[in-house]
């Protein structure tokens, strides 16, 4: 807790000025409370997932199936970690009888996949109220193909890199 009244402020990771509620591709990796790799694990390049990480993978594409506006690309569940290419389309058909949809911005994506997937998971677990997830997430907007297919390529060959991964266990700094 801070001294007197010195309050704490979290240094925003996001860019300043961005509109992540925009149609576009986003790149995102979300992490494990303390990076425990709860999700399963990596046999001979090959992610293994137990029962939690196919309730990550099944909440993962029930975002998809809840917003008509989201569309997933390649994703990949891994022992303590997720990546994953969500695309935000553009669905604003217009027409002067059509109610405007309630879209959330990515980060409210987020939050919903985490809170959605955190229930399931204490559920099955008989643990209610324990955190699942890291509090924040990583994200990167892809600005162009190259940069898609570079990330595509990223998140399919992760596995493969499980050893050299800086969120494997042997490898995160204490």
């Amino acid at each position: 807790m801070p001294e007197g009244n010195q309050i704490l402020h979290r240094r925003s990771i996001r860019l300043k000025e961005y509109d992540y509620g925009q149609p576009g591709a986003y790149f995102v990796t979300l992490c494990t409370k303390f990076r425990k790799p709860i999700f399963g694990e990596i046999i001979d390049g090959t992610m293994k997932m137990n029962e939690t990480g196919l309730i990550i993978e099944a909440t993962w594409q029930w975002l998809s199936e809840q917003y008509s506006y989201v569309k997933l690309d390649t994703w990949m569940v891994m022992p303590n970690h997720f990546h994953g290419i969500v695309f935000l389309l553009d669905d604003r058909r217009g027409g002067s009888r059509t109610a405007p949809t309630r879209r959330k911005p990515l980060g409210r994506l987020i939050g919903a996949f985490k809170t959605v997937s955190t229930k399931k998971i204490n559920q099955i677990r008989g643990t209610p109220g324990q955190p699942v997830w890291q509090r924040n997430y990583y994200e990167h907007v892809i600005r162009n193909e190259i940069d898609l297919e570079e990330t595509r390529e990223y998140i399919q060959n992760n596995p493969l890199k499980w050893l050299e991964d800086e969120n494997h266990p042997a490898n995160i700094k204490k």
